[in-house]
């Protein structure tokens, strides 16, 4: 009997920490990007918190991803990456971030991690934190279809831009 060996990625589990205020497209982030891992033959749990967010408030979400999850919720300082919208938000949360863990805080801060329009920011964003996971530019192609409906080109064009700029950071040097 002959077993099959396991892929490493698989077994790993990912948690992604989304974070900003009401209006920023946190929620739409992490939905595309559990469709994204869903379509990439992961389990997927995700979780969410947006109390008066329609009013510019806290938004959060919890997503995790691997060969197997149990729980949504994402301990604190265990969080891969924090993906945040907004600085305030990111630092008032940044005890979810494991040592190690990519806080999205320096692309808030640098100009060269922004797209042409902040009205496309989270979609950027997608496309830099696509650079760090493994799911495949498809199963992302597919996520966003799937939930944007309105100018789906420049967010195709912001994802590519953020994917691009993600590749540099995570490869620097390689163009």
């Amino acid at each position: 009997m002959t077993t099959k060996k396991k892929n490493k990625v698989t077994d790993r589990t990912w948690n992604i920490f989304f974070c900003g205020t009401g209006g920023q497209g946190v929620l739409t982030a992490a939905e595309i990007c559990a469709i994204a891992a869903m379509n990439s033959g992961y389990h997927v749990k995700k979780s969410e918190v947006h109390g008066m967010a329609q009013r510019g408030g806290s938004v959060e979400s919890h997503l995790r991803f691997g060969s197997r999850i149990y729980s949504p919720l994402i301990e604190p300082k265990t969080a891969d990456f924090l993906v945040c919208f907004q600085d305030g938000e990111g630092k008032r949360l940044s005890h979810y971030l494991k040592k190690g863990g990519v806080d999205f805080l320096r692309f808030l801060s640098d100009p060269r991690y922004r797209p042409w329009d902040v009205r496309f920011s989270n979609t950027y964003f997608l496309g830099l934190l696509s650079a760090f996971l493994p799911l495949p530019l498809e199963a992302w192609e597919v996520a966003l279809k799937s939930k944007i409906k309105r100018n789906l080109s420049d967010n195709d064009r912001a994802f590519t831009e953020g994917s691009f700029a993600g590749q540099k950071f995570v490869s620097p040097g390689k163009e």
